[in-house]
Formats: C-alpha cells, sequence, structure tokens
C-alpha cells in the first residue's frame, strides 16, 4: 500500500504527471488539458479567420499574396482543418507534424496551428524526433519568406520572425519536457525510497521475529529439558521413596513454573509498545528474606501458591527481570546438576566484573545451549564448561562432553535443530568465531570466542 500524497487540485494537472499515467500507456485527458485544447483551438481558429480576412483584402497586412489567386482558398480550407487537428495532438504529434509539414511553405491561417503541433512534438517526443521536425519546419519557414515576402520586412525580416517563432516554440517545449521529466524523475525516486522503506520495515519485523524465536528457544529448550530429565527420573524409579518422589515432583513444578515465567516474558517482549524507563545500575542490597528477581529463590517463592511476597518484591506485572550475564552462569550450573548432570566449570576470566552486559549475555546463552545439547544428545555424559579471557583479549567460552555410546540413535528429549544454528547467529552478529564438533580425542566440544574491547 502506498503512501504518496494526493495532490488537492488533480485536474488541473497534465494527463502525463497524474497517478493514472503508467509506463507505455497513453495518459488520459483531465480537466486541464481539455481546457488548453479549447483554448488553442478556438485561439488558431479565430487566426485563421483573420488571416483569411484579411487575405481577400486588396491590400493584405498579414502576410504577401499567393502567386495562385486559387491558393487562397486551398488556404483558408486548410487552415480550418489543421485547427481541427489539434484536438488529435496528444494522440498523433508526430504524424500530424509531417502531415501538417507543407503548410509551412504558403499558409498563413495554419500558422498558429503549426506552432501548437511543433510544441506538442516537443514536449511529447525524443529530442531526435523534435530535432528532425524542427528542421524540416526552419526549411520551409525560408521556403515561405520567398514565396510570400512581406512588403515591409521584405524576404529577410520575414525569414528572422519565422526563426524567432520556431526557436521560442522550441525552447518553450524543452523547459517543458524537462520540468516534467524532473517531477517524473522525483516522484519515481519518492517511489522507490517509499518501497525500500517498506522493504527495510519488513527486513526489521523478520529480524526481530527471529530474534524473539531464537530467545525462545534459548530459554524454553533449557527449562524444558530439565523438566524432561526429571519426569525421566521418576518414570526409570516407579519405587523411589515417597520423600525424592514428592522432591521430585516439586522441582518438576519450579521448572514448569520458570518456564511459563519465561514464556511469559518473551510474549511480554512483543505487547510492549514502550521500553521500560531507566533504572539504577545496581540493584543495591536487598532486605533479610527477599530473594533477588530472577534467582532460583525468587522463582520458588513464585511457585509456592500460599507463600507469602516479601514488601520489597514488587508484583510480576510491574517488574521485568533481568537478563542473564556472565554472573548468572553458576546458578546456570547448579540447576543442572540439580536435575543429575555432572557438569565440572573452569572460570578463569580476569576482571570477569568488568564484562559487558551483551557479552556476558551471550556467554550465558552459549553456556545454555552447550548444556541442553549435552542432556538431549548425551545423556549421562560428564560436561565441562571452561570460561577464559581477559579486557582486550576476548572472552573464549567453551563446553565439551564425552561421545555418547550409540550416538546415531535418536536422542530421548527431542529438540528443533536450530540450536547450533541460533548461537552462530549470536557469535556472528556480535563479530565473533564459533566451533562445534567432534575434536581429535572424540569429545564432542563447543568453542565460541567472542571479542572484549579493553
Amino acid at each position: 500500500m502506498t503512501s504518496a500524497a494526493v495532490p488537492d487540485y488533480p485536474w488541473l494537472l497534465p494527463g502525463a504527471l497524474t497517478d493514472a499515467a503508467s509506463p507505455g500507456a497513453r495518459p488520459r485527458r483531465t480537466t486541464r488539458d481539455w481546457l488548453v485544447d479549447a483554448h488553442w483551438f478556438l485561439f488558431a481558429l479565430g487566426w485563421a479567420v483573420v488571416a483569411a480576412w484579411d487575405a481577400a483584402q486588396p491590400d493584405p497586412q498579414m502576410a504577401g499574396p499567393l502567386p495562385y489567386e486559387w491558393l487562397q482558398g486551398v488556404d483558408s480550407v486548410l487552415g480550418v482543418l489543421a485547427c481541427g487537428a489539434l484536438w488529435f495532438r496528444r494522440r498523433w504529434p508526430l504524424g500530424l507534424a509531417v502531415v501538417t509539414l507543407p503548410l509551412g511553405l504558403f499558409s498563413v491561417t495554419a500558422a498558429i496551428a503549426l506552432l501548437v503541433i511543433m510544441f506538442t512534438v516537443v514536449v511529447h517526443r525524443p529530442f531526435r524526433q523534435a530535432a528532425l521536425v524542427i528542421g524540416a519546419q526552419t526549411l520551409t519557414t525560408v521556403c515561405y519568406a520567398a514565396i510570400r515576402p512581406d512588403a515591409g520586412m521584405g524576404f529577410w525580416g520575414e525569414l528572422i520572425w519565422g526563426l524567432v517563432f520556431v526557436g521560442s516554440v522550441l525552447a518553450w517545449g524543452m523547459f517543458v519536457r524537462a520540468r516534467r521529466q524532473l517531477i517524473l524523475s522525483l516522484r519515481d525516486r519518492a517511489d522507490r525510497a517509499e518501497a525500500e522503506q517498506q522493504l527495510r520495515v519488513a527486513q526489521a519485523r523478520q529480524l526481530e521475529r527471529t530474534r524473539i524465536a531464537r530467545e525462545m528457544h534459548d530459554v524454553l529448550a533449557h527449562r524444558i529439558s530439565l523438566l524432561s530429565l526429571h519426569a525421566g527420573a521418576l518414570e526409570f524409579r516407579p519405587d523411589a521413596p515417597p520423600e525424592e518422589i514428592a522432591r521430585a515432583a516439586g522441582v518438576i513444578r519450579e521448572s514448569a513454573h520458570a518456564a511459563l515465567q519465561d514464556l511469559r516474558e518473551v510474549i511480554g517482549v512483543l505487547r510492549a509498545d514502550d521500553s521500560p524507563p531507566p533504572g539504577p545500575a545496581s540493584p543495591g542490597p536487598l532486605p533479610a528474606g527477599s530473594a533477588r528477581p530472577g534467582s532460583a529463590a525468587a522463582r520458588s517463592a513464585a511457585a509456592s501458591p500460599g507463600a507469602a511476597r516479601p514488601a520489597s518484591m514488587p508484583e510480576p506485572a510491574l517488574v521485568e527481570r533481568p537478563q542473564p550475564t556472565l554472573a548468572d552462569v553458576p546458578e546456570l550450573v547448579a540447576e543442572s546438576r540439580a536435575a543429575g548432570m555432572r557438569v565440572e566449570v573452569v572460570d578463569t576470566v580476569e576482571a570477569a566484573g568488568t564484562v559487558p552486559t551483551a557479552l556476558g549475555r551471550g556467554a550465558y546463552r552459549i553456556v545454555q545451549e552447550g548444556l541442553t545439547n549435552a542432556r538431549k544428545h548425551a545423556s549421562g555424559a560428564s560436561v565441562t564448561v571452561r570460561l577464559s579471557g581477559a579486557p582486550g583479549e576476548g572472552l573464549t567460552v567453551e563446553v565439551r562432553n564425552r561421545w555418547p555410546v550409540g550416538a546415531g540413535s535418536a536422542p530421548v528429549i527431542p529438540g528443533t535443530g536450530t540450536g547450533l544454528v541460533g548461537v552462530a547467529e549470536r557469535v556472528s552478529l556480535a563479530g565473533g568465531r564459533l566451533e562445534h564438533g567432534r575434536d581429535e580425542s572424540g569429545d564432542f566440544r563447543l568453542t565460541a570466542w567472542l571479542p572484549w574491547p579493553a
């Protein structure tokens, strides 16, 4: 859909400049075109009548006498016919110019009609065709000055005046054509700019949908894989003591609640109209008995139906949980260990407190995806998470797990197959590098390097 501005008075525009005019199609006449054509027809007809009356006088003043008297009657008739042909000048300008060209040799009644037809050719036809018509009309002007020279000006005076009229029509027509071409080029540029803007909006919308889909995958895949792992443990040990079953059921309930909470936040991004107001850089110390939003304690408190909400904790609808950063990796590992995974963490990051937020969030998502893939495709295998780097050197994240026996079989937990694709896109947008696959020792290794400015 176009949002081009509509002129206030479209009927005052020429047919070639209206929106209805399309390339290759003959534009329809507007009200302005009808008025202009009627004006020139009446003006040319009035000139023809006056010129015919003057030529019938004993001493004509407008032009010299013709060599043969019968040519005067032919001149009058052809002049009226040339005036009537003005109604067709927009449709066949070049054809009318060729047909009426012989009239320029001797006719004075068709002078105005010939100038209007010549002007139409210059405006509506390419310069090469217009130059041929102007050149031929110049030659007829020379012949006209020789056949009907004015008694007062003579041959040279008649020729000069004829060339002045032809040159004026040429200059005026070229000016009008250039102006119309400029308007059409500006309109085309505006249409292309609008189309490019709509394309950019569509691309931005698609990129935003892709980003949200990747975020939903990173968040929900981790939560649901934990949920599936705990449920599988209950299925594998139906004779477990009631205390273990109750504890596993509580973990499943907390994981399900956390997954729903994450889903609610991601969907809230879609529904939000305005960005949340900027808050302080540090949340400050929390009172005793309260939990930081987004932590496991906060989720556990929110999952309990009868739990009392601390006075310092806002309502969920009024607060947006902070995005995870590198400092939240230990909590992520603790959740995986609570689900029964064997995870070892080697953290040698220097100045970890100065890691930029976007960089820390990317590293967190990479570790999260690595642990999720290990649960899906290498259940029971030990996982090693290595974090290293320093400002100016970059941040390296490595998640390694043993290649499971019977890896050719389908994974216990189904996946979408887009996790590593999303990680690769995230790393590429950050300007980093990503490697994944089996190494020389046979382990599966997911390694990412992210730039960390000094």
